[in-house]
Formats: C-alpha cells, structure tokens, sequence
C-alpha cells in the first residue's frame, strides 16, 4: 500500500498524495515516490482552483492522466462518500498499472468543486494542470453537475459520471441502484409496522436525478405494500414546492409526526437522517422511539446518535469501476456508452423500531 500524506486546506477538505510504481525488480504492493521513475500512479488532490481551460490530448496514451471533479455538496460533507470512492479509485490504479502492459502511468487529479458555481461554458472551472507528450486526459465526475458543464467537459475528454447519469449527454456512469434499495427500506419500516411514512430531501443547488430516482422508489415501496402516498409528507421533492433549510425541513417532519400521525421518514441520505435525528431530538422527539428515521449510504453514525438503518452502497467499488471503465473508454473511444449499476444492502441499524402506540 502507498503511503498516504493528508493535510487540511482552507476550504476543510482533506487532500492527499499516493503513489505507486512498476519498475524492473519491484511486485506489486511495493511503492515508490512520485516521479522518481518511469511506471508511476499518482493521485493528486487541490481545493479551490481558479479558472482556466481542458487541453485536448494525444489518440493513443502511453500514460494516463484522469482527472476527478468533485461537486462538494454544501451542508454536512463530514458525511460525505467521495473519500471511499477516491480510496477504490487509487487502489484500482494500482493494479491497474501492474496488471495492463500498455498502462505505464496512471496519474489522478482531483479537484474539489462547488457544481453551482462550475460553468466551463462561461470560463468558471479549475485551470487542470498541463499534460505532458505522449499522455491522454480523461474526466471522472463525482456527484451533479450542471448539464451545460458536463457537455462542455465530455466533448473535451472521456467522461465518466459517478453516482449521477446524463443520459441526454451519452456518457458513461457508475451509480447505484436507487429505487430498490429505497423501497427496500420502505418494506422494511412496513415489516416493522408502520403505515404511515414519509421522505425527506435537502435542496442543492444542483439537484441532480438521484433524489428523483430515490423519491420514486419511495413512491413504488408504498405501492407495493398498499400504503398511503401522501404529496404532503415529501419534503424538497416537488419542483413546484417549497425549498426548505434543514432546519425548517425538520419543522416540517415534526408537524407531519404530531398532526398527521407519520411514525417513519425515509431520508435520501445518510447525512440528511442524521440531521434529521439531531434536529428531532432537540426537539424532544426521539428516534426510534417516538419516530422511525432510515437513510441511504451505509455510513457510521456520529457520536452519540443511532446508527441509521440505511442501505449499503459499495463505494470503493464504485470508485475501482469508474476508473476501469475510464481506461476502457480512453483505449476504445468510440465504443458505445455504458451504465454500470450497483446494487446496496440493507443495515438494519438502530434508527427503526415499532411505531408507538397512540
């Protein structure tokens, strides 16, 4: 394994520099610095970076240069997925370097975005780093973008998509299966007993298909098990409905569990259910006693609340796809697009129990 430097910037993420080498003489696991020799995989990470272009790049690579755009999301991201997606990226372009003959450098930069503020079209994006001769770029995005910026990126380079598709734009993406694992959940809290449940979204700038996708399974649990769908219990799901803070979003989840009778809410993702049990709590409302919280992505929990009962999503493994498919696409670019999905298991956690009795 490489060794691994983090340091923390001003924007608070944490970025990191691994490396590994092929060399004559040297098995797979063993390391190298960066750039001392011929055969190396590096990964690279920036925070903000200012404006400037995407070079287009040779046909035919001798070493790879990918770069990883991040859309930071802008609430809670201590809870985000990215850094297990980032590890099954490096990991893979390790073999991937020890395992492909015609693969002799792999280097990977990441750069951590606002997708709001990501405009390609208008000059707004990070000035990538230059390539050297002989390399070929590619792209790997991280959650949402805008349209208008990914069809400027995937015009420039090979383009993967990470947990967000953009079918319209033909790209190739890894995500998860969405809409069963949501309804899983739902068949879950109605094994428990509940019968009356509801979904809860944060609003982003760029709101992507994911919550779509997750609401409609929502939507296709209740059905499967005749329960009762009711448009005011969906917070920040509706186009045309209010655009609700966290804060106010548990507001609302409080009025639906005193005035409605709602004993289960299922959460688009783990950092919103977590949120959303601290907010509850602090408003004497306790989880799973009082209220049945469930959320999406398999993560720990904080110190101090309930582990979320929540589906699993393989991230690593993700990220160990994206970059596969990232080769594949660079050295057979005019193969046709493809959409990987990934399944998740369920973590029963300690955030459901029966509904209390009224």
């Amino acid at each position: 394994m490489p060794s691994v430097h983090q340091k923390r910037t001003a924007s608070r993420y944490d970025i990191f520099r691994a490396s590994a080498s092929r060399a004559p003489g040297r098995q797979a696991g063993q390391t190298r610095a960066a750039g001392n020799a011929h055969g190396a995989s590096e990964i690279t990470a920036y925070g903000q970076i200012p404006g400037g272009g995407i070079r287009p790049s040779p046909a035919i690579p001798c070493s790879l240069t990918i770069d990883v755009l991040i859309g930071i999301p802008g609430e809670n991201v201590v809870m985000a997925t990215f850094p297990y997606i980032l590890k099954g990226i490096r990991e893979r372009a390790e073999l991937e370097v020890e395992e492909r003959p015609e693969v002799e450098r792999i280097k990977i930069d990441v750069y951590y975005l606002a997708p709001g503020d990501f405009s390609p079209e208008t000059g707004r994006q990070p000035r990538f780093r230059s390539v050297s001769s002989g390399d070929r770029r590619g792209t790997i995005l991280i959650y949402p973008f805008a349209n208008s910026a990914v069809e400027v990126i995937a015009r420039r380079t090979p383009t993967i998509s990470v947990l967000e598709s953009y079918e319209s734009i033909g790209i190739d993406a890894i995500d998860t299966d969405d809409a069963s694992a949501i309804s899983s959940l739902v068949g879950h809290l109605h094994a428990q007993g509940h019968a009356r449940i509801g979904f809860l979204s944060w609003y982003y700038p760029v709101p992507g298909h994911w919550v779509d996708r997750r609401h409609k399974g929502f939507l296709s649990g209740l059905g499967a098990h005749g329960l009762q769908s009711n448009p005011d219990w969906a917070i920040n799901v509706h186009p045309e409905g209010p655009r609700l803070k966290p804060v106010q979003a548990a507001d609302a989840v409080a009025a639906a569990i005193r005035d409605s009778g709602v004993t289960a809410w299922v959460c688009a993702a783990d950092h919103q259910a977590y949120q959303l049990i601290r907010d509850l709590q602090s408003m004497g409302i306790r989880v799973p006693e009082d209220c049945s919280v469930t959320g999406f992505d398999g993560l720990e929990a904080p110190p101090g609340l309930p582990r979320a009962a929540s589906m699993r999503a393989p991230h690593e493994h993700i990220g160990s796809s994206a970059i596969t498919r990232m080769i594949n696409r660079v050295m057979y670019p005019s193969s046709l697009p493809r959409k990987i999905i990934v399944g998740a298991q369920l973590v029963p956690g300690a955030s459901t129990a029966a509904p209390p009795r009224r």
